[in-house]
């Protein structure tokens, strides 16, 4: 699903340049969970953005279910984004003047899907993670959980071929974090491709690996036990 050889990313700052990804090598098969560990610095959230088609690598190569990721114009990065990615962020992102509903369904409206059909699919997704009984409430009226469950149903609305999490769990309480990573682990069961950037442990072991980013290379990768996040809710 995801190849990348030998990734580099340099940026200029001032005079010098900060080499942030050193030769990364680094394959996702279909339907894993893997989550990508490191101090802040190590390199994930760079590698995270180039994934995500946000940034773009200096030398290397990334392919995506086949699909060679490189020199792409912000149109076709956008569409690309569209058909193969969706996104979960630490800050939830949603629209405050919008409604659950309607942040579910933005991601349907870009793909220029008719309004009655963009409104069913997004209310199915909201009632996927237990939530439809808010579509009509603004973010403002949600805890932080429910935002975060917005959030997933959104990313999950354009049926993308891979789930990109940054920080899920950050902005939540320990058992809020362990509800969302149940969540996370039974969109994986269906076989969703999903990589999470965390730094809390307890979190990664709810992924099925581990990837471990120190100074821009990996320094370790192993498929671990995963901890079910239900024996905690």
């Amino acid at each position: 699903m995801i190849e990348i050889k030998d990734l580099h990313k340099s940026y200029k700052t001032g005079n010098n340049s900060l080499h942030v990804l050193k030769g990364i090598n680094f394959n996702v098969a279909e339907g894993e969970l893997v989550s990508i560990m490191g101090s802040s610095g190590s390199g994930k959230s760079t590698l995270l953005n180039i994934l995500g088609m946000l940034d773009e690598a200096d030398s290397g190569t990334y392919t995506l279910d086949g699909v060679p990721i490189k020199n792409l114009n912000e149109k076709i990065a956008a569409r690309y984004r569209n058909k193969f990615l969706g996104f979960i962020f630490q800050s939830f992102n949603l629209i405050n003047y919008k409604t659950a509903l309607d942040n579910v369904a933005l991601p349907l409206y870009y793909q220029g899907m008719k309004r009655k059909e963009r409104i069913e699919r997004a209310m199915a997704y909201l009632d996927k993670v237990g939530l439809s009984p808010w579509a009509q409430h603004h973010p403002n009226e949600l805890s932080g959980g429910q935002k975060q469950r917005v959030a997933i149903a959104r990313a999950l609305a354009s049926d993308p071929k891979v789930l990109l999490a940054d920080e899920p769990t950050g902005a939540l309480d320990t058992k809020t974090s362990y509800e969302v990573m149940d969540l996370i682990q039974k969109i994986n069961e269906e076989g969703r491709t999903i990589l999470i950037v965390t730094h809390e442990h307890d979190i990664a072991e709810m992924t099925k690996r581990i990837v471990n980013l120190k100074d821009g290379v990996i320094i370790d990768d192993k498929k671990v036990d995963q901890v079910k996040a239900l024996q905690y809710v």
